[in-house]
C-alpha cells in the first residue's frame, strides 16, 4: 500500500491519517474535500495534500470514504470508473446495509469491504483529530463473504488496522446495524430527548442544580443533526424497535415507582454498565 486517499477529512477522516502516519505509513495520504477542510487536514498532518476525487482515485491503493452517509452513497456509485484494479475501497458508515448494497451494485473493478470504526468526539473538523483515536476501539469489518477478509488488498488494510490499535471485529451487516441501533442509536436519541425535555422544563440557571450525572446523560446531545440525520434514516427499522423497547421500560419504571420491583431494574442495569466498564 503505497497510497491512500482519505474522502472526508473531518475528525474520523483526519485521525485515520494521523494514525497511519504515527502507525510507520511513510506512502503518500491524499486528502478530498472541501479547500477549507483540506487546509485544516494539511496543517494538522494527516494528509499530505488535496485532489479532486478522479484524480485521488486513480493513485490510491486504499480508498477510505469518511464523508457522511449520504455523501459516501453518493461516491460509492460514481467511484467504480475511477479506481484503480486492485485498489481496496473501505468507508467509515455508521450504518452499513445500504452502504455495502450500493457498492456490491456499483463496484466491479476492484474491492469494496464496509467499516465502522466506532470512535469519536462530539467535536468536528481536523483540528479536533487524534492519532489515538482508534486505539483500544472496535473497528467494524462487514464482508458479504467471509473470502473478502483474505484478499490480499484486505490483508494488507487490517494489519494497518491492528498497527492504528483497532480491535476488529467482522460482523454481517443486518447484525451490525442492529447491535449498533442498541449501542450507539438509542443513546444517542436518549440523550437527546433528555436534553431537549430538560430544555422545555428548566427555567434560566435552573439546571445549575444537579451533579454530575446531568454532564454525563447530556454528553451525547451535543452532536450534531447533520451527522445523525442519515444515519437514522438508514437504520429506521432496527432503530424503530430499539425505541419501542426502551419506551417500554421506561413505563415499567413509571408503573413501579412506588414498589420494590425496580430493584431488579436497578440490579441489571448496573450489572451491565459494570461489564461495558470491564471492557478490555
Amino acid at each position: 500500500m503505497k497510497t491512500v486517499a482519505i474522502a472526508g477529512t473531518g475528525l474520523i477522516g483526519a485521525s485515520f491519517g494521523l494514525a497511519l502516519r504515527k502507525a510507520g505509513f511513510n506512502g503518500a495520504i491524499i486528502g478530498v474535500s472541501s479547500d477549507r477542510a483540506i487546509a485544516e487536514a494539511v496543517a494538522a498532518g494527516a494528509v499530505d495534500r488535496g485532489a479532486p476525487l478522479a484524480e485521488a482515485a486513480a493513485q490510491a491503493d486504499l480508498i477510505f470514504l469518511s464523508q457522511t452517509i449520504g455523501r459516501i452513497l453518493d461516491t460509492v456509485r460514481h467511484l467504480d470508473q475511477l479506481v484503480k484494479p486492485g485498489a481496496l475501497v473501505t468507508d467509515a458508515g455508521s450504518t452499513k446495509c445500504e452502504i455495502v448494497d450500493a457498492a456490491m451494485q456499483n463496484i466491479a473493478r476492484c474491492q469494496f469491504l464496509g467499516g465502522h470504526p466506532m470512535a469519536g468526539k462530539e467535536k468536528r473538523g481536523a483540528s479536533a483529530a487524534s492519532a489515538d483515536l482508534f486505539q483500544g476501539q472496535t473497528w467494524a469489518l462487514t464482508p458479504v463473504e467471509a473470502a473478502d477478509m483474505e484478499t490480499p488488498a484486505a490483508i494488507e488494510f487490517r494489519d494497518w488496522l491492528k498497527r492504528i490499535g483497532a480491535r476488529v471485529l467482522a460482523l454481517d451487516c443486518d447484525e451490525h446495524d442492529r447491535i449498533v441501533s442498541l449501542t450507539s442509536h438509542l443513546p444517542q436519541l436518549a440523550s437527546t430527548a433528555l436534553a431537549a425535555t430538560l430544555a422545555e422544563r428548566l427555567r434560566e440557571g435552573q439546571a445549575s442544580v444537579a451533579g454530575s450525572g446531568l454532564m454525563d446523560m447530556t454528553r451525547l446531545a451535543l452532536s450534531s443533526y447533520d451527522i445523525w440525520r442519515d444515519i437514522l434514516a438508514t437504520n429506521s427499522d432496527h432503530i424503530d424497535r430499539a425505541l419501542a423497547r426502551y419506551i417500554q421500560e421506561l413505563e415499567h419504571i413509571r408503573e413501579n415507582l412506588r414498589t420494590r420491583q425496580l430493584q431488579e431494574e436497578f440490579s441489571r442495569g448496573a450489572g451491565f454498565a459494570e461489564g461495558v466498564r470491564r471492557r478490555p
